[in-house]
């Protein structure tokens, strides 16, 4: 009896996973970008050629360290140190490339 909700919680999890990675990536980078820069909206209507490190005022070097942590929280990445640079942060499509590359997506 125990095993049913167990094995429904799994594909309930299972589904929820499959919800994240059919998003498209640059939506998920866009939501993340909003989010973490508190930007109520307007980093919803970036595109890729948005210019972003030295364009967005709230992208400053600390926010960059916290784009970077929720980078690897909500695709399940680790950034390796030498993998940061200015150019990864460039635009959204920059950061969209970075994000695929590192996740093999």
């Amino acid at each position: 009896m125990r095993a049913f909700p167990v094995r429904a919680a799994e594909a309930a999890g299972i589904y929820r996973r499959r919800e994240v990675f059919a998003l498209n990536i640059q939506e998920q980078v866009l939501a993340l970008l909003d989010e973490v820069l508190s930007l109520n909206g307007r980093g919803l209507l970036f595109d890729a050629d948005t210019a972003l490190l030295g364009s967005v005022p709230e992208l400053d070097s600390m926010a960059v360290l916290a784009v970077i942590h929720a980078i690897e929280e909500r695709f399940n990445i680790e950034v390796p140190d030498d993998e940061i640079d200015g150019s990864s942060f460039a635009t959204v499509g920059t950061v969209v490339e970075f994000v695929s590359r590192l996740s093999g997506r």
